[in-house]
């Protein structure tokens, strides 16, 4: 048995140590922003001082790494935890806790500060004075374990993986190949040729089969391309997450696809009051907390099967952020 780890060693000076380990943390809070994770705290691992035995180095190194990571949480401003007896046996760490869909908390990401390696290896650098200097190892890991990462973001997202991490982002269904497939074929080319990854159900099955097979696949986007569509030249889609059913034409659909893969976003259309797609008036059944002070209760709207639009309401921007209607600022 085997699994791949996404993990880097960073060899830096010791008056680097900050800056290297707060590249590392900016990096792994980019990397959950782009996949929507946001429930997590930081903790500070630290080694058992009941049980020393079990760790390799001396009590100078361990104080050391300790102090300077936590000075580090400190000075970066992050909210954070201390854990005993959670650090590696060659050193501290900070771990970001990410609570799972199922309310565990995963330890994904991982910043390791090590002394000890230098040491053992009798490592070397020549400084400025030309003086030998021993380096700091920086053991980095921004997604883990990446098996067991693709298992916590399966269950996160229940298999709706977001648009620009789908293997297949549209799914084409023709209502008949006899007349409908040709254009079909045009818009499967006009997407490849935009680098979307697309798949087109050219089977002779009837279109409500076809449908449900790519709702349960989770494709993000299904186009049913009929008379209509052919004729006008547009595309009509759905979500596998919806029922609502948006007529556009081809080239808007694909600027809409293209614009919301690059910004790892839900869409790239922008709704205001005065918009007549606007959904229906009715009440919100959550407000993020950051919200509830600028959204009026005249404007309270719900955006059923609109999951992932941005929404603009009395200059404030908002974006639908779950099937369930909450609403989220946009910063």
């Amino acid at each position: 048995r085997a699994f791949t780890q996404n993990d880097s060693h960073i060899f830096c000076r010791p008056d680097q140590i900050e800056s290297e380990v707060k590249g590392v943390i900016d990096l792994i809070l980019d990397v959950y922003k782009d996949f929507g994770f946001k429930d997590f705290k930081f903790r500070l691992s630290l080694r058992d001082t009941k049980n020393v035995d079990k760790y390799f180095g001396n009590d100078e190194l361990w104080e050391k790494s300790e102090n300077a990571l936590r000075t580090i949480l400190k000075n970066t401003g992050h909210e954070y935890y201390e854990a005993e007896g959670e650090a590696a046996f060659y050193g501290p760490k900070i771990d970001v806790q990410v609570r799972s869909a199922i309310g565990h908390d995963v330890t994904l990401s991982t910043v390791q500060l090590d002394y000890q390696l230098p040491e053992r290896f009798e490592l070397e650098y020549i400084n400025e004075d030309n003086e030998k200097v021993r380096p700091v190892v920086i053991h980095r890991a921004i997604l883990g374990s990446l098996d067991r990462f693709i298992a916590f973001l399966l269950e996160e997202t229940k298999g709706y993986l977001p648009l620009w991490l789908a293997p297949h982002q549209v799914n084409i269904i023709p209502v008949n190949n006899n007349y409908h497939l040709e254009y079909a074929k045009e818009v499967e080319n006009s997407l490849r040729k935009n680098g979307i990854r697309v798949s087109l159900d050219d089977r002779e099955e009837k279109v409500g089969y076809k449908m449900r097979e790519a709702i349960m696949s989770k494709n993000p986007y299904i186009l049913v391309l009929g008379d209509n569509e052919t004729k006008d030249r547009t595309v009509t889609y759905r979500t596998s997450q919806g029922e609502e059913k948006v007529t556009i034409t081809l080239d808007e659909f694909v600027y809409k696809v293209k614009e919301e893969i690059e910004n790892k976003t839900a869409s790239g259309i922008i709704l205001t009051t005065e918009t007549k797609s606007l959904p229906t008036v009715g009440e919100v059944v959550a407000v993020g907390p950051q919200c509830e002070n600028d959204l009026k209760e005249k404007d309270r709207v719900v955006f059923k099967e609109y999951s992932g639009t941005k929404v603009k309401l009395d200059g404030v921007e908002y974006i639908v952020i779950d099937e369930k209607d909450v609403l989220a600022c946009i910063e």
